[in-house]
């Protein structure tokens, strides 16, 4: 756990220190975020946090290699590392140019898939899907289709949701914190080595997303654009991946102790990309939705996500990402604890902390107009 600490302050730091290079950088390659009628910001503002977080995330995998216990872990969980940190540099690239020239969506669409195939050239892809008590393999046209599937819908959710000041590298940080705890749980409670490039990635993910806040959150100094959003959706779907590959099939499916695994717990290397993000996915889908409705590309944008609605029910900017924020961290956790530990009792917490928010989220304006009244 030291050494994962270790990771998390590097690649903290790191991101920290460079993210006022980048954002110089972004002003003189006109890497800037221009006012439109749809977004919430009143200046132009630099891009560039995604080159910034790319570089949190070598240094810590550097660091990491010569740390005494995770040095000496076997080759796989580097390898893996080293993967997605190369699918992460390109998938980083397709932003920066796009930060720079505005790409249209099917270039975009096709560096992500680029980057997805790359990844599982190099190994990490899904081998088989677990089961309660069993596994269903995979032959490698089914794996590859559903390791890149995974990777680009996860990609496309962050996306979607950086449409505040803050709230994408929040939200992907409090998921990677939460992936991490599962991994390492899982394989504490199953006696499985505790060096996996899962809980490397994600512990880099977490500090790389923490180390860009100061400079991102309202009010923002830069934006992470698609070179950020893309690269930090991109890491962490690959991080459920590659535990899939170095974590025994029984493991999994067995869950905690090796019995009375649920069904959640056996699918969870699957879906905890979709449950971390579970409200970007929500907002991608009715997204698409909405605008296919009214004719118009899915990729067309507008003005009527989840955060802008935050927005104009009365919550200020900053309210607006602290709820998404919690709103994220009860589905993240809710899923990993309910999934490894069981008991009515975590069921009746999560239930209260939800309700909380969700009436935060609708009666705090209503409150706060009676009382200036």
């Amino acid at each position: 756990m030291r050494e994962y600490l270790v990771v998390f302050g590097i690649a903290l730091a790191v991101t920290y220190l460079l993210a006022s290079v980048a954002r110089q950088s972004a002003h003189s390659l006109g890497a800037v975020a221009k006012v439109r009628d749809r977004d919430v910001h009143a200046v132009p503002m630099p891009y560039f946090g995604g080159p910034a977080m790319l570089l949190g995330l070598i240094a810590a995998f550097v660091v990491a290699t010569q740390l005494p216990f995770l040095s000496r872990a076997g080759t796989t969980v580097f390898e893996d590392a080293r993967a997605v940190l190369i699918g992460g540099a390109i998938i980083c690239a397709v932003g920066i140019i796009d930060d720079v020239f505005e790409l249209d969506a099917l270039s975009k669409l096709a560096g992500q898939v680029f980057a997805g195939v790359v990844v599982v050239a190099m190994g990490v892809q899904f081998i088989y899907l677990p089961l309660p008590g069993t596994y269903f393999g995979l032959d490698q046209i089914q794996a590859m289709i559903l390791t890149v599937f995974v990777i680009v819908a996860t990609v496309n959710a962050v996306n979607f949701v950086d449409g505040l000041d803050g709230l994408a590298a929040g939200i992907v940080g409090i998921g990677a914190i939460a992936f991490f705890l599962y991994a390492f749980v899982l394989a504490v409670e199953n006696g499985e080595s505790r060096a996996m490039s899962s809980a490397l990635l994600t512990a880099g993910l977490a500090g790389a997303c923490l180390g860009i806040l100061p400079h991102n959150f309202f009010p923002a100094k830069m934006f992470i654009g698609d070179s950020g959003s893309m690269l930090i959706g991109f890491v962490l779907a690959c991080s459920a991946i590659s535990l899939t590959g170095q974590f025994p099939a029984t493991s999994i499916s067995e869950g905690i102790g090796g019995a009375d695994a649920s069904f959640l717990a056996a699918y969870l290397p699957l879906i905890l990309p979709f449950a971390i993000l579970l409200i970007p996915f929500l907002d991608m889908v009715l997204a698409v939705v909405r605008r296919t409705r009214a004719g118009q590309s899915p990729w067309a944008p507008d003005k009527m996500h989840l955060h802008h609605r935050l927005l104009e029910i009365g919550h200020s900017h900053r309210r607006a990402v602290l709820l998404m924020y919690a709103s994220a961290a009860l589905v993240a956790f809710g899923v990993v604890i309910v999934s490894l530990f069981s008991g009515w009792q975590l069921v009746v917490v999560f239930g209260v902390l939800a309700a909380l928010t969700a009436a935060a989220m609708l009666l705090l304006p209503r409150i706060e107009e009676r009382v200036w009244k």
